[in-house]
């Protein structure tokens, strides 16, 4: 029988695995997480912090990034007014400036703090605008997606109890009648 932790893990790697499929990201871009541990485990989103939960999440969708070369960028949450952790050398490349926060379980939240923990060099930034995300729990990650955000349904509806929404973007599609698109 699966552990809770095997369960987490293997739903968070089918999700951003067939997200990863459809969005097309390349090396070098990004890809943002909004993660409520709480919710993943049953509790009301800020009430009841999992380290676990969020050790499972990082450990099914990391490799699955570093193998595209694709950069995570974590969001913490609204205690650190969803700032985001991401390797120093992605927020090099991109030009956002580090802001200077350390997250932890109740501070930035579980899945931030695991991000944190497990990067070579993690630094915190107060945005991004990243290619393509999922956002587990609710948490509005929204605000950190490029221009224009296209949901991907992914066949996978939860992470655990937590509900997932999943997103891709695309150039903005400008001109009139006249105009053509790839």
């Amino acid at each position: 029988m699966e552990t809770l932790y095997e369960t987490i893990r293997t739903e968070a790697a089918q999700a951003v695995s067939a997200l990863l499929e459809e969005a097309n990201l390349q090396p070098g871009e990004l890809f943002v997480v909004g993660c409520s541990s709480s919710e993943i485990v049953g509790n009301a989103i800020g009430k009841g912090s999992s380290m676990d939960a969020a050790r499972a999440v990082f450990d099914g969708i990391y490799p699955l990034l570093e193998e595209k070369g694709v950069y995570l960028a974590a969001q913490c949450c609204e205690h650190l007014n969803r700032a985001l952790i991401l390797e120093a050398e992605a927020a090099r490349k991109y030009g956002y400036d580090p802001v200077c926060v350390v997250p932890w379980e109740h501070g930035g939240g579980s899945f931030a703090t695991t991000v944190y923990q497990s990067l070579k060099s993690p630094v915190a930034v107060e945005r991004v605008r990243a290619h393509a995300g999922i956002d587990i729990g609710q948490t509005l990650i929204g605000m950190h997606l490029r221009e224009v955000a296209v949901p991907v349904r992914v066949g996978v509806n939860r992470i655990g109890c937590a509900a997932i929404t999943c997103a891709k973007t695309r150039p903005k599609l400008i001109g009139g009648e006249r105009a053509r698109y790839e």
